[in-house]
């Protein structure tokens, strides 16, 4: 297959994606479903989409033979049965993080993809950031040498407005990708187990919605082959402090911390007291030609969009995403981020709150390979 007729539903940050998509020289067509009317009509002007490629109605498409590829980036509570729909309508299927809400859906989803024999890929933003890129690279190189340590963050506060309702007292782990896939991908593998602790207390309002009481959750994953031990703390409502999504590396022969303020520097390691402020570079040279600019933060279309309000722009991931999905589905192979390691970055967070709801028992994560 070298041309693919895409739809991307949700149109909150989806929208970033249109111009991406159709730039890309293996893509067809375009198109989009939202619930909403007045924003259809005004992207498929805006983008001049194809009258008969915008849905309001995620039940049509996927009913559609010409619509060769899904990118669902709703809210979620709805991944798992959008994603399950589009895999068994044969359709290759992305989703933004999570995969789903329990470990069932998880497995129903990985299982779903292996008779569909369909590309699935988890569209993790925060494993294509220009600072994850960095330091996977500094990994591979072996320029960090001998990894001892990795510590993952994602504190934000979700109580501002622009928020859905169901984000409202959200398990702080129960969605912990952002913080636990980086730390798993720079080691090259996945989490087996979990220890998980949570810290303080949601007002009474928020803590009853999910009835979780944790402002603050803190995991220790073992790693799959590996004697090293990652961490992973999240946070998303009743704690004071600048959004905060980030990775730390502490190597043999060098070590890499995240900025502590936004648009700071980030701190390279390389031996003794030693220590440099630095920004990390762009990642365009990563990408085909047509879509290399969009890593840039000028391009994003609602740059006052709450997720790019808190989240610095996506570390410029977008282009890699879709690159990626693209390539896998015209390559025939399994994406970067297929079911089974999407399964276990999700499941890792999933366990690690049933952890912290249990005073800290080790969780086994189940395996899905």
């Amino acid at each position: 297959m070298s041309k693919i007729t895409v739809v991307i539903v949700g149109m909150g940050f989806g929208k970033e994606f249109i111009p991406i998509y159709q730039k890309h020289p293996n893509i067809k067509a375009v198109g989009i479903c939202t619930r909403n009317e007045n924003t259809l009509n005004e992207l498929k002007d805006k983008f001049n989409l194809d009258e008969d490629l915008v849905f309001t109605d995620f039940e049509e498409v996927v009913k559609r033979d010409d619509v060769d590829a899904i990118h669902i980036v709703t809210p979620v509570p709805e991944h798992a049965r959008m994603t399950l729909a589009s895999l068994n309508a044969n359709k290759h299927t992305a989703c933004t993080i999570p995969m789903a809400m329990t470990v069932e859906d998880c497995q129903a989803i990985v299982e779903a993809k292996r008779r569909a024999g369909k590309v699935y890929m988890m569209m993790e933003t925060a494993l294509y950031t220009r600072e994850f890129l960095y330091g996977l690279k500094l990994a591979e190189s072996g320029q960090l040498g001998k990894i001892q340590f990795v510590r993952g963050s994602h504190i934000q506060d979700m109580s501002m407005e622009g928020w859905a309702e169901y984000w409202k007292g959200y398990p702080p782990m129960l969605n912990g990708t952002h913080a636990i896939s980086p730390l798993l991908r720079i080691n090259n593998t996945i989490a087996e187990s979990v220890v998980c602790h949570g810290s303080g207390r949601l007002s009474d309002d928020l803590a009853s919605r999910y009835n979780a009481p944790y402002a603050v959750e803190t995991a220790t994953f073992k790693l799959k082959d590996s004697d090293v031990v990652a961490e992973a703390t999240r946070s998303l409502f009743d704690v004071v402090r600048q959004y905060r999504e980030s990775y730390d590396v502490y190597g043999t022969k060098m070590s890499f911390e995240w900025e502590q303020l936004q648009d700071e520097e980030h701190v390279i390691f390389d031996g003794g007291e030693n220590a440099q402020r630095m920004d990390v570079p762009d990642t365009d040279e990563l990408l085909i030609p047509e879509i290399a600019d969009f890593t840039k933060r000028e391009k994003i279309d609602d740059p006052n969009h709450v997720s790019f309000l808190q989240g610095a722009g996506h570390g410029g991931s977008h282009p890699h995403l879709v690159q990626e999905f693209v390539a896998a589905i015209v390559e025939g192979r399994d994406s970067a981020v297929d079911a089974a390691l999407a399964a276990n970055y999700t499941c890792a967070g999933i366990c690690a709150h049933e952890s912290a709801m249990n005073g800290g028992i080790r969780i086994e994560i189940p395996s899905f390979e």
